[in-house]
């Protein structure tokens, strides 16, 4: 009986002892497939990244804000080149202005010579004299287009009517005889018709010198622009000028008349550089 007891005693306690083991490999199994599994994760985390919220917040407004940084500088740059490039374009538009108002000028000057010429030396009153026609017929000739009848220089778009006994007249027939080589060009045909106001300009004009017609007098720039006989007109601008028309370099004293055309002579000298033209 009592072997039997120890017997069962000792297969107990290596029951026990074998369960024990068991357990220790289980749980150092366990321990191992835990390892393994936080270095696979970790591995994991290494070739794939979780990106930061905080990168994907800040990642756009760093590129927004060098491309705001990137346009600010090319509207520098290009504000700079304007500012560089804004005197040529200024210049060369007054320069268009002021070849269109010696064109229409020019337009001006022949319809008044048509028209005295058609009249017998009568010179005409007003503008619409010269924009209404001649009569041919039962209907009238054009001498004058509507839109040469406009100053581009003047606020108003109004010329300045020239008497043919007006300081400015005089003036401007003695600024074209300097131009002339101190010469005073012939008379357009037919000479009888304008001769009558070439010939009192002769001995007037001969006594002033360059210096007394370099600036404009009070007489000279009286403006009257309607209802009195002209034979030319003037623009109403009184600034200087960027082409010089007969040497003369301020549109007030552009006269333009029919008078003082004689064959050889320019206006505008078509050798002068554009970059020079009224120096």
């Amino acid at each position: 009986m009592m072997m039997e007891i120890i017997r069962r005693t000792v297969s107990g306690q290596r029951s026990a002892v074998g369960l024990g083991a068991n357990s220790r490999r289980r749980s150092e199994n366990c321990e191992l497939r835990i390892t393994n599994y936080v270095v696979q994760e970790a591995k994991s985390e290494d070739h794939n990244p979780v990106a930061n919220p905080k990168s994907e917040i800040r990642n756009p407004k760093s590129e927004s804000g060098m491309s705001l940084i990137l346009v600010l500088g090319v509207m520098t740059l290009f504000a700079i080149a304007l500012l560089a490039v804004a005197p040529t374009v200024q210049q060369g538009v007054q320069r268009e202005r002021e070849l269109e108002a010696i064109r229409r000028g020019e337009e001006v000057a022949s319809a008044i010579q048509q028209y005295m010429v058609f009249y017998q030396g009568r010179l005409p009153n007003s503008m619409d004299d010269l924009t209404e026609g001649l009569p041919q017929g039962t209907k009238k000739r054009q001498i004058l287009r509507p839109s040469a009848a406009i100053d581009p220089l003047s606020e108003d778009g109004k010329w300045q009517l020239i008497e043919p006994t007006k300081q400015a007249f005089l003036n401007f027939g003695r600024r074209v005889q300097i131009y002339n080589n101190d010469v005073l060009p012939s008379s357009p045909e037919p000479k009888q018709i304008f001769d009558q106001y070439a010939i009192q300009l002769v001995n007037i004009i001969n006594s002033k010198s360059a210096e007394d017609l370099e600036e404009a007098s009070e007489e000279e720039i009286e403006i009257l622009t309607d209802k009195v006989p002209f034979i030319g007109v003037a623009s109403k601008s009184q600034s200087k000028s960027i082409i010089a028309y007969y040497g003369i370099e301020n549109h007030s004293k552009w006269v333009f008349t029919p008078l003082f055309r004689g064959t050889g002579i320019r206006a505008v000298n078509p050798r002068k550089p554009v970059a020079e033209v009224g120096k």
